[in-house]
């Protein structure tokens, strides 16, 4: 069997892809905020104006497609997703290089680290990895000569992911005496994004909320030492990727006519990964294509002995991430709580839904206080304010706000606050987060909603979840 043959080629993009069914049963927290985003959509809402969202346009538009649901939808989206990420590395190799076995491996190694990965990550359709097929069509357009298509893609990954601006870098750094061109199909669906907005009366909230907002979130690092935890997180990324990191340092040794854009490609990429000084697992999808496509150049060129210990290398993340998928599948199957230490919280959000989906039918508008957005869509609730989650209202951000109040935000979260509880409140109130950090709680008087206080009643709680309901003389107009 040779990677290149398009049924081989084809049949094992797709048993790669179907993995992603294993989490059927889950909904992880990176996708459970855009899902309520969209759900805001769906009910009428203006992204921006009406809903606070912190993330580009096309992130949680792409959500609206399949009915902000989870379950098999959300599963069949991603594999569909796994599928176009894995031809678009087909044919940036293809384009870049104009032989079969490199782009064969090309689409093998994407769709194999979309699949085996951290789940929150590589599950979770998140603006990191909706920009990345974008990512290659880019560098395939500008490999065929196509500079004007290039800018284009580059502008269309800018609606998932403000990085995407690091892609049109590169593309003008390999080509700059094309710079006016690339840059004329950048402006093109970015324009078109712009006027989109405009017309919503949303451009400025996007600006406040996209940009100033998250240009304030990447300086405020809850890491003391970032330097030193970037290069830990980067070694251990490149261990579990350790067969493409081999194979692309095979491939720019032998690569003497292209070696200086490839390594600048992956210099530039991995300063994508360490934007915002936090290293998650979902920010390397930044650097996976710049990786992926030079990998699959040493996995073509190099000699079989060599093939073969790069292919024996993929067995490492493979025994690392399958199992837990199966042990999700099982789990989801036999209706079993899923016992695995990062659904923790979600296991709870489902026990809270509970309390939620077992009152009479009426007002399903809820706010989620925390970083809960899971249970919008666990308990079936709309979003009845503009905030999604605490962080515009109280200020502290969720990267941190389990262990420590330090607001980022102090006098943004106070207008903020003032403004909601000028508002009609909402019917649900549910509170993810004082029940673990106190002095966050939903109605503490310093960066919580107080003055609410005594329009809700309790209707339960879990070990991380307090569920609050107006009282019905509230609730009448």
């Amino acid at each position: 069997m040779r990677i290149s043959d398009k049924r081989w080629l084809a049949a094992i993009v797709a048993l790669l892809a179907a993995v992603r069914f294993c989490h059927a049963g889950v909904l992880w927290v990176e996708e459970a905020y855009p899902l309520a985003a969209a759900r805001s959509l769906l009910a009428g809402h203006t992204l921006y104006r009406d809903i606070w969202f912190d993330k580009p346009p096309l992130f949680p538009a792409f959500y609206t497609f399949f009915g902000a649901t989870m379950g098999w939808p959300l599963r069949l989206a991603g594999a569909l997703f796994v599928a176009f990420a894995a031809w678009t590395a087909w044919r940036a190799a293809r384009q870049l290089w104009g032989n079969r076995d490199v782009a064969g491996w090309a689409a093998v190694l994407v769709a194999f680290f979309l699949t085996f990965d951290f789940p929150a990550a590589a599950m979770a359709l998140t603006p990191d990895l909706l920009a990345l097929p974008f990512h290659l069509l880019a560098i395939g357009s500008l490999a065929a000569g196509q500079p004007l298509l290039a800018g284009l893609f580059c502008g269309v990954a800018l609606g998932f992911n403000g990085k995407a601006l690091l892609i049109l870098l590169i593309c003008l750094l390999w080509r700059w005496w094309e710079t006016p061109r690339i840059l004329a199909g950048f402006a093109v669906p970015a324009g078109a994004l712009i006027l989109w907005m405009a017309a919503d009366g949303a451009l400025l909230d996007h600006w406040r909320q996209v940009w100033v907002w998250g240009a304030a979130y990447s300086r405020d690092t809850p890491l003391a030492h970032p330097w030193v935890e970037g290069l830990r997180r980067t070694l251990n990324w490149g261990g579990f990727h350790i067969a493409i990191v081999l194979a692309a340092a095979w491939a720019l040794v032998h690569e003497k006519d292209r070696r200086w854009r490839l390594a600048g490609w992956i210099v530039i990429s991995l300063g994508g990964a360490w934007m915002g000084w936090r290293f998650f697992p979902r920010y390397f999808f930044q650097l996976l294509p710049a990786l992926a496509l030079p990998a699959a150049r040493g996995f073509a060129i190099a000699p079989p002995r060599w093939r073969t210990a790069f292919a024996a290398l993929l067995v490492i993340p493979l025994i690392r991430f399958l199992p837990p998928s199966l042990q999700l599948a099982a789990e989801t199957l036999q209706d079993r709580p899923h016992a695995s230490r990062d659904l923790i919280l979600y296991e709870d959000s489902r026990r809270a839904a509970t309390i939620v989906t077992a009152a009479p039918a009426g007002d399903r508008s809820a706010l989620v206080w925390g970083y809960r957005p899971e249970l919008y869509t666990l308990a079936r609730l709309t979003p009845g304010t503009r905030f999604l989650d605490s962080q515009p209202l109280s200020g502290v951000l969720a990267d941190r706000h389990l262990t420590c109040g330090r607001q980022t935000f102090p006098a943004l979260s106070r207008e903020n606050r003032q403004a909601l509880l000028a508002t009609h409140p909402p019917a649900w109130i549910l509170d993810g987060l004082g029940p673990v950090n106190g002095a966050l709680a939903v109605f503490n008087p310093a960066t919580g909603l107080a003055a609410w206080r005594p329009l809700y009643v309790e209707r339960g709680r879990t070990a991380t979840v307090i569920v609050y309901s107006l009282i019905e003389t509230e609730r009448r107009p």
